[in-house]
């Protein structure tokens, strides 16, 4: 069974809680792997790294990212083209950049949870 066609209650609770924080963040914004642990009160950037990895197909994953604003290596056209369609501000790679691959522009598209989606505590 794919991790897209878990039924959630199959999932644990720590995943389940990072996955939901991921569909809060707005399109065009992101939230680095240690915002979504800091959020939560819980956990670190690894253990949201490896919820996203095993369970994260089925959210936005593209809106959870490294703090270094660098795609998620295996996907950057992917996560490019969905960044391009939310309208994420990116950096663009310099030449010396291997392949050229822009970078999410951090201090502009990361969401600090303002506007906050009823009931959250």
């Amino acid at each position: 069974m794919s991790e897209e066609s878990l039924p959630v209650d199959a999932l644990p609770e720590y995943a389940e809680r990072v996955l939901e924080v991921a569909e809060l963040i707005p399109p065009g914004r992101v939230m680095t792997y240690g915002d979504v642990a800091e959020w939560l009160g819980e956990g670190g950037p690894r253990q949201v790294g490896r919820v996203m990895a095993l369970y994260g197909g089925a959210v936005p994953w593209w809106r959870v990212v490294r703090a270094d604003g660098a795609l998620l290596p295996g996907h950057e056209l992917r996560a490019l083209g969905h960044y391009r369609t939310e309208g994420t501000p990116l950096r663009e790679a310099s030449r010396s950049t291997e392949g050229h691959v822009p970078r999410i522009d951090m201090r502009r598209a990361r969401w600090d949870g303002g506007d906050r989606a009823e009931g959250h505590t």
